[in-house]
Formats: structure tokens, C-alpha cells, sequence
């Protein structure tokens, strides 16, 4: 047994005999004499202090001179190292237990058939297979520079979902799938994204998703693909006005890149308040339990007829996983969005054209009830008919503007809801507003304008 290495060498008044050596050495060579000594042979395998005749007094030396000098708890670790170095059971094979009075086929049970789904089952499968091909993969192609490379690269940065909207390969997905694309201000046409469709025979195929329009208040985009007719599926739209808690619903997306993943749950929540990944608000939102994860953004919800009631967009997570509350944007915004996306390649939206104080800066100025004028911007309607900003006198103190309190008797409580409101019209629609100018209430009609950006 070779030692291959020793701790300070012990002096030999602590053994006895006149060698120096560690305690390594000791250790090593007297378990290697201690089992040699049992042998047929008395030979040491390597060149050792240790001679023959000697084996046994100085292995009854390095006894008493181990438990004399070696402290307890070192002597256990080399004691415990010795047995389970050399416990048998570590080297031996395993020995092979078996039957041989019985055959494989004795033991191998019989195999049932599963026999036909149940009518549920049939149903969710059936709505499965004929809305897969009507979502996409997409990824977010970004252009980075590369070193040692000239010119630039197409890195992809994301992925997530998207559905088929129409039979000319326009995709809508959420903005924030394309987000890192969108950030350098693409030109209408630009290539921004690589969109995966499954094709009738189960093959996905590649293609380059162009930007049409986007809209980060929503958090919706519209992408078009250049692809023939007949690889199109587009997706049915339902009607989310008319949703109900607890009806049926299901989700379709790629979760963590495994595409055309299904999950089933329930409608938990309507007209929740969704802050999107691409940092807005959005109202109106359908909240579900069916699991949605990072993946699934841009992937269709489906109702129990296979209609599209929301685009999912958001989880509810402190883990980054789905916890069982997930968002997606209802059908009624989403119809309204994004034909104006694929015509004019964003949203025209109805507005008064002023800039209305937060929730925090009004209730700092005790406006408690209502949306504070802050600003009226020049040449627009509101100007024209004298809606007043929020000025400061010559004493420097704070003259409050007009205050909306309500439009078309509609209660207007803040600035958010007086968004939420003007939603539901039209440029060119002529709306009554309900002014507090001071201790005076005022009616004044108005004529929505398209809102400056």
C-alpha cells in the first residue's frame, strides 16, 4: 500500500522505536501489515519502515501510540474510513433475485383498452384539434450587432403566441411579445418577428412577420405574414359582453417554448384592471384560472364553442409561473382594435384633447370627486369653447381649472374613468360635459376630436 501523503512526522519517543514517520504512515502501513498478516504470504506489496519480523510488536506499538497521542475524534474518522473503505458489500455485485418457476407472460397483465373518450373529453379534443392551426409561435426577432461580424444579425429575443385573424395572414399577438422589436421604431413593412405555423399535416413552418400596427395602450399588435390561403386558419370571434363567472374556458398557447399547449379552467373574474407587461393599464379584463404561463401571451381564449373571447396577456405571480390567476383582453376591445391596427396602423381614439391630473396630484390640490383640467392644448375643440386649464395667480397660488364631473350624465369619479368613458365613442361623436368651475356647475356640449398622441 503506497502512502501518498503524511502530516508532520512524529518524534519516536511516542511510538517507541526510533523511526520518524506521520501518522498517515501509521495508520496505512499497519492496516496494510494487519491484513497481509492473515495472507498466505508474508511479503509487503512497496518498500515500508515496517519488516517482517516486527509486524506484530510494532503493530501493538502503533496501537497503544495511536490511542495515547491521536485525538478521539480523529481517531473515529480513520477508524470509520477503514470500514467503510473496505466494507465487502461496496465491491461485491449485486446478486440477481428472481422467479424461474414463472414465465414473462405469466407476469405481464392483460392490457384493457381505454374504449371511447367521455362526451366532455370528445368535446375539449374536438375544440383542441380544430383551433390548433389557428395559433402561431412567434418570436421576436431583433437585429443586435455581433463582434468580429460585419453588419447586423437577427437574434431571437422572445416568444409567445398569436392567432390567425384573417385569411390574408394577418397575426395579432399582444405588443409586448414584440416589444424589444417595437422599441426601435420598425418601419411599417419592417421585419420584426419569425411566426411558426402548423400546417394540416402536423409540420411547422417558418415564416417572416411583418409589422402592420401596434398599440401599447392596449398591449395588442397585428403582424402579416406572406403565406398561401390554404395554410390559413383564421379564429372565430365570440362575444365577451355576454360572458358569465364560472363558464368553461381554454387556453391555447406555447408555454415555455412547447407549442400548441392546451389548458382548461373557468371564467374567475371579469372586469378586472390588467397592468400588461408593457406597462399600462387595461380595463375590462377577463380574469381565468386556467393556467397561463410566460409563452402563452398573444394565445387565444377560447369559450365552450371555440369562439375568441380574450387575447391572453397577463398572470397574477410572485414566482414568474402561473398560480391559477391569469388576464386576457376581451373580444369587445380587441374588435375594436385591431381593424383600426391593419387600416391605419394605430388607434384613432376619441378624446377632449387636455391633459387631466393624476389621481396623486388631485388629491394633493383636494379634488376629491371629478377629472382636473391641468392643461387645454392650443387649436383644439376644448380651447375653442373655453374649457379652463389649472393656472397659477400672481401670488403664486394655485387657481384650480374646470373639473368633469360627468359626460352624457355619466358620473366621471378621475382621470380613469373619464378614459374609460370616452372609450365607448367615436371621433366626430357630440357628447354633453358636465362642468365644475369653481362654486358654478356647467353643461357644455362637445364634439370628440381624434386624440393627439
Amino acid at each position: 500500500m503506497q502512502v501518498l501523503a503524511s502530516n508532520a512526522p512524529l518524534q519516536s519517543q511516542h511510538f517507541g522505536f526510533p523511526w520518524r514517520f506521520g501518522r498517515r504512515e501509521v495508520f496505512l502501513h499497519g492496516v496494510s501489515s494487519l491484513c497481509e498478516s492473515g495472507s498466505s504470504t508474508d511479503t509487503v506489496s512497496s518498500p515500508s519502515i515496517f519488516a517482517k519480523p516486527l509486524v506484530k510488536d510494532r503493530m501493538k506499538h502503533m496501537c497503544e501510540a495511536m490511542y495515547k497521542n491521536i485525538p478521539c475524534s480523529t481517531r473515529r474518522m480513520l477508524i470509520g474510513s477503514f470500514l467503510i473503505c473496505y466494507h465487502p458489500s461496496r465491491y461485491l455485485s449485486a446478486l440477481a433475485l428472481g422467479d424461474p418457476s414463472v414465465t414473462i407472460e405469466e407476469v405481464t397483465p392483460s392490457v384493457f383498452s381505454s374504449g371511447p373518450l367521455f362526451p366532455y373529453e370528445e368535446r375539449i379534443a374536438k375544440l383542441f384539434d380544430k383551433n390548433t392551426y389557428s395559433v402561431v409561435n412567434i418570436f421576436d426577432m431583433t437585429l443586435r450587432p455581433q463582434l468580429n461580424v460585419t453588419g447586423v444579425v437577427e437574434v431571437p429575443e422572445g416568444n409567445g403566441s398569436g392567432v390567425v385573424w384573417d385569411g390574408t395572414g394577418h397575426i395579432v399577438t399582444n405588443y409586448h411579445v414584440i416589444g424589444n422589436a417595437l422599441s426601435r421604431n420598425p418601419n411599417p413593412g419592417q421585419v420584426v418577428a419569425q411566426v411558426n405555423i402548423l400546417t394540416s399535416d402536423g409540420v411547422q413552418k417558418n415564416f417572416e412577420g411583418k409589422i402592420i400596427g401596434a398599440d401599447r395602450d392596449k398591449d395588442l399588435a397585428v403582424l402579416k405574414v406572406e403565406v398561401s390561403e390554404e395554410l390559413l386558419k383564421p379564429i372565430k370571434l365570440g362575444q365577451s359582453s355576454s360572458l358569465r363567472v364560472g363558464q368553461q374556458c381554454l387556453a391555447i398557447g406555447n408555454p415555455f417554448g412547447f407549442d400548441h399547449t392546451l389548458t382548461v379552467g373557468i371564467i374567475s373574474g371579469l372586469n378586472r384592471e390588467i397592468f400588461s407587461q408593457a406597462g399600462v393599464t387595461i380595463s375590462g379584463g377577463i380574469q381565468t384560472d386556467a393556467a397561463i404561463n410566460p409563452g402563452n401571451s398573444g394565445g387565444p381564449l377560447l369559450d365552450s364553442k371555440g369562439n375568441l373571447i380574450g387575447i391572453n396577456t397577463a398572470i397574477f405571480t410572485q414566482t414568474g409561473t402561473s398560480v391559477g390567476v391569469g388576464f386576457a383582453i376581451p373580444s369587445s376591445t380587441i374588435s375594436k382594435i385591431v381593424p383600426q391596427l391593419i387600416q391605419f396602423g394605430k388607434v384613432v381614439r376619441a378624446g377632449l384633447n387636455v391633459d387631466i391630473a393624476s389621481d396623486l396630484i388631485a388629491n394633493q390640490l383636494n379634488v376629491r370627486n371629478g377629472a382636473l383640467v391641468l392643461q387645454v392644448l392650443g387649436n383644439s375643440l376644448a380651447a375653442k369653447i373655453g374649457l379652463l386649464p389649472t393656472t397659477r395667480g400672481f401670488a403664486g397660488n394655485i387657481i384650480l381649472g374646470d373639473i368633469i364631473v360627468a359626460v352624457d350624465k355619466k358620473p366621471v369619479r378621475n382621470g380613469s374613468e373619464l378614459s374609460k368613458i370616452l372609450e365607448d365613442y367615436n371621433v366626430g361623436d357630440k357628447v354633453l360635459l358636465s362642468i365644475r368651475r369653481g362654486n358654478e356647475n356647467l353643461e357644455l356640449p362637445f364634439i370628440l376630436e381624434e386624440k393627439r398622441s
